[in-house]
């Protein structure tokens, strides 16, 4: 890009006026993406400042993605990057119509969840209905929640699903560039969450009982400000953090100024509850339980637990948002919670769930393939190259989930979701075993 020509665009002489006029044009596309900027020493004898200036007003648009590099490599134009995008969630192939088996969402089965309407009827009983008090919970939905929590020493924040609490507990705990512990692999939306604050994210290797402790112990050596982990039934994996191993957690969290994050998000569907390091650090856990899987994606609901002195920061910062949940959703979810119908329907559900996962897991042992873990609404298929893997499936009309999208290291696996017809168990296990390397007969397409 000609020095004197963008120049003569810029009329500011200080370093936050040539950011906001450089966004400008970028914004309106006079700069296109992709275009490299002028070096900082020429800009600025051009513009009569000092090259501190002109670096400053860069630092300022990186901060934001407009711009990336710097030095001797350039500063290249990124685009109107100031409303951030979830690039994993957002990102996903299109496999046109020729799709036979849709398997890259776990999600609930819409005929497996409870029927709504007794609960929707009584939601207007709920208590301080259309108040402008912001209570943390509703008086309901805590007294539904309160005696199944996992630790008893914490208060209770009623929140627009798991991930929604989850961004708010990182919010504010996380600065840019602070580094966080997460396990791997992990939920897919946690990177986005982590990459949008800015976070460092160090990976905790896991094997069948848990995050590895020597793994967790070297991540802890670089001061992370969080650690998040599933201590329940894994979302990817299904497996389970055993009590032995969270001792040893709990060992190595000992004296640590680190917040604890944990997960679960199956709540209702998993054949166990969750442990827990909130009995040991009742100050610095925030576990966190959504219900979308059991009750419905639409209820985008879920219940943090945390300090008290936590629980008024999080409702400190959704007082410039939301303020509160729908006392409605919650008082519905309250109603479902305790209910002896809707209670037996989520049983139906999870051992539905588990019938349909393990005629998959059991047609791939059939055919060579091991799958570990339960409870899941997938499964978490280790695989020699992921590409053909996704490859070789696509061809046959099966859509599933790269695992390196879940991953902070990347190793060859994909994710498979259980929502299919159980007529489809076999033509599947046959794809995936060739998919994987394990099966040389005919693949069936149904």
């Amino acid at each position: 890009m000609d020095v004197q020509t963008f120049a003569e665009q810029i009329s500011s002489r200080t370093m936050r006026g040539i950011a906001l006029e450089v966004a400008e044009l970028i914004r309106s596309g006079s700069i296109p993406v992709g275009s490299q900027l002028p070096p900082v020493r020429d800009l600025a004898e051009a513009f009569g400042v000092s090259p501190a200036t002109v670096s400053g007003a860069w630092k300022q648009l990186r901060a934001v993605r407009m711009v990336s590099g710097s030095g001797r490599t350039g500063t290249w134009v990124r685009g109107d990057q100031t409303s951030l995008r979830p690039a994993r969630y957002e990102d996903f192939a299109n496999y046109g119509e020729n799709i036979l088996a849709d398997l890259r969402f776990a999600s609930p089965d819409p005929e497996l969840l409870p029927d709504l309407r007794r609960a929707l009827a009584t939601a207007h009983q709920a208590h301080n209905l259309h108040s402008y008090t912001r209570e943390p919970i509703s008086r309901e939905l805590k007294e539904a929640v309160a005696d199944e929590w996992p630790y008893k020493e914490c208060t209770f924040t009623a929140i627009n699903g798991g991930y929604d609490g989850l961004h708010a507990a990182l919010q504010m705990i996380v600065v840019p560039g602070a580094t966080v512990a997460i396990e791997d692999p992990t939920t897919l939306r946690a990177f986005d969450i982590l990459e949008k604050l800015g976070a460092r994210v160090v990976g905790v290797d896991c094997d069948s009982q848990g995050p590895l402790p020597e793994s967790l112990d070297a991540a802890l050596e670089q001061h992370p400000v969080a650690f998040v982990y599933q201590p329940g039934s894994h979302s990817l994996t299904g497996k389970r953090v055993s009590q032995p191993r969270l001792n040893q957690l709990r060992k190595l969290l000992s004296g640590k100024a680190t917040m604890i994050i944990e997960l679960d998000g199956l709540a209702g569907l998993a054949s166990a509850p969750p442990l827990t390091l909130g009995s040991a650090f009742p100050d610095r856990t925030v576990h966190i339980r959504t219900f979308s899987k059991s009750l419905g994606t639409d209820f985008r609901l879920a219940v943090l637990s945390s300090s008290e002195k936590f629980a008024d920061q999080v409702q400190a910062y959704r007082n410039f948002r939301e303020g509160w949940t729908s006392r409605i959703l919650q008082c519905t979810a309250a109603s479902l919670l305790t209910d002896p119908e809707s209670l037996q329907q989520v049983t139906v559900a999870r051992e539905t769930y588990a019938k349909r996962r393990g005629a998959l897991t059991d047609a791939l042992a059939e055919r060579g393939v091991t799958v570990s873990g339960q409870d899941t609404l997938c499964i978490w298929l280790p695989v020699s190259d992921q590409q053909y893997a996704l490859v070789t499936l696509a061809a046959r009309g099966i859509a599933v989930q790269p695992g390196s999208r879940f991953q902070v290291t990347p190793r060859p696996h994909i994710r498979v979701a259980t929502g299919f017809r159980m007529d489809q168990v076999s033509a599947i296990a046959d794809a995936l075993a060739q998919a994987v390397g394990a099966f040389d007969g005919p693949i069936l397409r149904r």
